[in-house]
Formats: structure tokens, sequence, C-alpha cells
């Protein structure tokens, strides 16, 4: 993994505190006071009228003495430096509990890579080899990968994809195997329950239920700069909008992060801070497309799949049953039920083939009956 500057700002150092600038000052006054001698005898006309108090005792060491007055002024000064040096530094806008938050992004965040285009080739193999019928969108990622290679990138960037195909053929299912393969943290936004922006980039402090979104909640919890993002069933996310009558809608939250000279410069509406997310992979699924405005689909083009086959679904239960254990009766079993002439009318679903496969694995585990 390689590291990249991921948030727009400038951490103040750690050591410079403001009881640190405070010592500092403190000591640097005693070092002009060192070197430019006082009159030793307080009844001098020069002597200092706020050092008599002090030196009533013993005049040897009046230059060092600092008195309530100098630490006031001390105290003030070093406060006026740490929060100018956090206006600097772009964060002086936030409470402290958020600057802690975002004090995990100092150091940037891990780019995960691939290490050479013959792995590129072999996950794009084990990928298609899994779901055939993905193909199209497997093409592309391939692509991509072997790209990040040969050009030398820090870190693999995946473009954004739009699977638009019919439901129960895996386009979920196909975007989280991907994360599981290239060991990408992976989020899934159902747009039919967060139809609104807010779950997704965050809302503006002020709103009553503020808060960072879960893009950036993602590469916060992993520290990973090009996690993968999937929003489910875009076309069936809703209107949004407020009583005065603004809208925060999903889709258009999602415009400038989809697009990479935007995303790269993005403004979260919560910490007011910009942040890195143009290597943010976006995988979109959808059912029909036509339902998508334009300008989400230019910056996004529909990658078209077709229906699963029944030798197609036939050869993923195998695998599922193989991973999970399951007796060969049980799958045979499954695709013979698959393959029965009452279903033949029924498009091959892989939603009723993971049904079947968690119902079967509960049959085998069941403790026998004597």
């Amino acid at each position: 993994m390689s590291r990249i500057p991921f948030i727009h700002a400038q951490f103040p150092d750690s050591s410079e505190s403001e009881k640190q600038l405070m010592f500092r000052l403190e000591k640097h006054l005693r070092k002009l006071r060192a070197a430019k001698p006082i009159p030793q005898d307080p009844e001098d006309d020069n002597f200092p009228e706020s050092l008599k108090p002090y030196v009533q005792a013993d005049t040897k060491d009046a230059g060092q003495v600092i008195t309530y007055a100098d630490n006031r002024r001390i105290e003030r000064r070093a406060q006026r430096l740490y929060k100018a040096r956090l206006a600097a530094s772009g964060l002086g806008h936030l409470k402290k509990e958020d600057r802690q938050r975002l004090e995990a992004l100092r150091n940037g965040v891990s780019l995960v890579t691939i290490p050479s285009e013959h792995r590129a080739d072999e996950l794009a193999a084990e990928l298609h080899s899994e779901m055939p019928w993905m193909s199209p969108a497997t093409e592309l990622i391939w692509h991509a990968m072997r790209a990040s290679v040969r050009e030398g990138w820090p870190g693999l960037r995946l473009p954004s994809m739009l699977l638009d195909g019919p439901p129960g053929i895996g386009k979920s299912h196909f975007a989280r195997r991907l994360g599981s393969l290239l060991s990408l943290p992976t989020t899934i936004v159902e747009a039919t329950s967060e139809s609104a922006s807010f779950g997704l980039v965050g809302g503006q402090k002020g709103w009553s239920e503020a808060h960072p979104g879960r893009v950036l909640d993602t590469v916060l919890h992993s520290l990973v700069g090009n996690p993968i993002i999937i929003v489910d069933e875009i076309e069936k996310a809703g209107d949004v909008t407020s009583h005065r009558g603004q809208a925060f809608r999903l889709v258009d939250a999602l415009l400038p992060l989809l697009e990479p000279m935007t995303a790269r410069k993005w403004t979260c509406p919560y910490f007011q801070v910009g942040f890195d997310m143009g290597w943010i992979g976006w995988i979109l699924t959808s059912n029909d497309y036509s339902r998508l405005p334009e300008p989400l689909l230019s910056r996004c083009p529909p990658i078209r799949l077709r229906d699963l086959t029944i030798p197609e679904l036939a050869g993923f239960l195998r695998r599922q049953g193989a991973s999970r254990n399951l007796s060969e009766d049980a799958v045979e079993a499954m695709i013979d039920v698959l393959k029965h002439p009452g279903l033949r009318d029924q498009r091959p679903s892989l939603r009723v083939a993971a049904r079947m496969l968690a119902r079967a694995a509960d049959l085998e585990r069941m403790p026998m009956l004597h």
C-alpha cells in the first residue's frame, strides 16, 4: 500500500499546544530580561513598580521574576497565537471533538494497489469464473487494474460504473465480491431507504441530525482512500425537499463525487473541509437506467447486463455449495428444482439461489431425530 494526503488542511504541530506556547513565551521573556539587567535597588527611579513587591527581601533575581500581569499577557498572547495557527490550518472553525476525529488523517490514508499486471489478470479471471454473465463489468475492471500497474499510479482507481440490468442477477453481490477480492473496504447505500443526500455525504451543522456522511465515515474508519461505495437501485431514490423548498436529492449529491476533477477537492457539508475523494470506486446499480438524469449518465455510462442462464445459475450453486461444505446430493437437488419444467417461464434469479443455499445449509446442520 502507498499513502497519499487526504484532507485539504494542515494539522497544527501536536507539541504546539496553548500550554507549550505559554511555556515558550515565558522562557523568552526571562531571556529578554536577563539580557537587559534592571537596577538592583528598588529605590532607583528606573526600577519597575510591578517588581517591587517581589524583591523586597532579595533583589539579585529581580530580572527573573514573572508577575501576575506578565502571566496574563503571556496567556492572552498564547491564545491568540494558537487560534491564528488553527485558522491558518483550515480547521479553526471546528469544535475540539471534530478536530480530534479528523486527527486520524494527519498522516494521510493508504491506497490499495495491484502488485502486477499478472495479478490483475488472475483477479479478473477469478471474478469472471464466478459470475460470467457480468463480463462487460469485469472487462472494464480488468483494464482499470492493468492500467493502474502500467501507468505507475499510487493506487488502484476504479472507473465509476452503473450496472444496469434485470433484478436478481447479482449486481450488488458482484460489487461486494469485487471488494472482497481486492481487499477494499466496501460500503453499501440502499437508495430506496436513503433517498436524501444526508446519509451519503452528510448534513450541514445546524440541522437537528447533522453528521458526516457514510462515504467519509468509511475512509475515517478504514484509513483507506480508495474504498468501494455501492449505491443500490439508484433509480429508486426519491426527491427530498425541505420546508423551505431546498432539494436534497441523492443523485445531485453524487454528481461532484463522480467527476474526477471535482472529487479531488470535494468539501464535506458537515466538517466544511476539503477532502480528496478522487480515488473512491463508485458502483451504482439500477434495473432501468432510463429513469436516471442525463448528468448522472454522462458521468456513469450504463453497463447493460443480461439475464442469467440456468447453466450459469447451476454453476453458481455448485461453487457456493462447495464453499459452504454442502453435500453434492443437496446441491444437485437444488439444480434439479431450477430445471423443473414448471419453473421454465420464470427468470433465473440469484436471490432465489441464495435462499435455496441458506435453506439447504440449515437442513444439513439440523440434528438427527431419533
